[in-house]
């Protein structure tokens, strides 16, 4: 079978504002595929890292000095060589850090779409809060506001540096947009990463790839909740 080379969109931000509804959103179309949180950044990163730390002295020996480049820019492509569909959402809340920018630019592509997902802080803090009590576990909010902390802050830092150096390659959605007015922040997407219009079915949104929650030992986290709010006609 011939291999299909995928087109990758990120999607990043901000948790609990909205990426799994997104998501569930954008795989109704079958030429995208979009899945929960992805392993891809931190693989490329890992796989850089050995090539100028660990494996660096044996490949300047060998004069290996394409290895890096083809290593890492294929590691997207064998992540999801299982998916037919052209176009991949990668997801992951690390794609705003300065570094990994500069990654997806020097190993992927030059001009990247990199959608973003925001929401106000305190909202977040209330539905992890939330999210804990159903959990039987205590999240406290002078925990999670912690400087650098996963999975706010460390995620702030990258949006607040994606919003001060966005040259076209970030599109900002907020999730109370998402919600209220899902017809055009779909459109808007549409229209960021260049795809043909596609009539989502917005009233009966199925995640086609639920994550395995128990792993994070929170259930629940990535179930698609809609609150009543949610305009299903846009």
């Amino acid at each position: 079978m011939e291999r299909v080379v995928k087109q990758l969109v990120f999607l990043s931000g901000l948790p609990r504002s909205g990426s799994t509804l997104l998501s569930s959103i954008l795989s109704e179309n079958p030429l995208i595929h979009a899945e929960g949180n992805s392993a891809v950044c931190q693989l490329m990163w890992d796989m850089s890292v050995s090539c100028e730390v660990n494996c660096s002295e044996q490949l300047i020996a060998n004069n290996r000095f394409d290895t890096q480049k083809h290593l890492v820019s294929e590691i997207p492509q064998i992540y999801y060589q299982n998916t037919d569909r052209p176009v991949v959402v990668d997801k992951c809340r690390s794609w705003t850090l300065e570094p990994n920018v500069r990654m997806i630019k020097q190993y992927i592509t030059e001009t990247p779409k990199i959608i973003v997902l925001t929401r106000p802080i305190d909202e977040i803090v209330q539905s992890f809060i939330r999210l804990g009590k159903d959990n039987k576990k205590v999240f406290k909010s002078k925990d999670l506001l912690s400087p650098g902390s996963e999975p706010i802050m460390r995620s702030l830092n990258g949006v607040d540096w994606a919003k001060k150096n966005n040259a076209g390659e970030f599109l900002f959605v907020e999730y109370s947009d998402l919600v209220n007015y899902t017809n055009e922040v779909v459109e808007s997407i549409y229209s960021f990463c260049g795809w043909d219009n596609f009539q989502h079915d917005l009233s009966n949104i199925v995640n086609r790839f639920p994550e395995n929650d128990s792993v994070y030992g929170l259930a629940g986290m990535h179930e698609v909740r809609l609150s009543p709010c949610f305009r299903a006609n846009g």
